[in-house]
């Protein structure tokens, strides 16, 4: 799942709304790609809405989210560049599982 937003950050409310917002990210395991761009790896589609419920709770009152949801295979199938050079490759990161 990725999370993309432009949150307004005008005033000192807007700021501190959009600080929040990008704190609950992480909260919920989300990392960083970018400033306003997150992503989460899950399993399951249940997962998926359960976590999109919790996260519609928490947007601020203004500006634009969006969620994207991708599989284990477009993940990996990202291209990263930084400059005119080619980065590693996006890897799926090992499940852990425990019994």
């Amino acid at each position: 799942m990725m999370v993309l937003f432009d949150l307004p950050v005008i005033t000192k409310p807007e700021r501190k709304a959009a600080g929040i917002f990008r704190k609950q990210l992480l909260d919920r395991g989300f990392a960083m790609a970018q400033y306003s761009v997150y992503y989460k790896l899950l399993a399951g589609k249940e997962a998926v809405e359960a976590l999109i419920k919790g996260l519609r709770k928490e947007m601020p009152k203004r500006g634009k989210v969006e969620i994207v949801c991708i599989t284990d295979r477009q993940y990996e199938d990202i291209l990263c560049f930084e400059g005119r050079e080619q980065c590693e490759g996006r890897k799926t990161p090992d499940q852990l599982q425990l019994f």
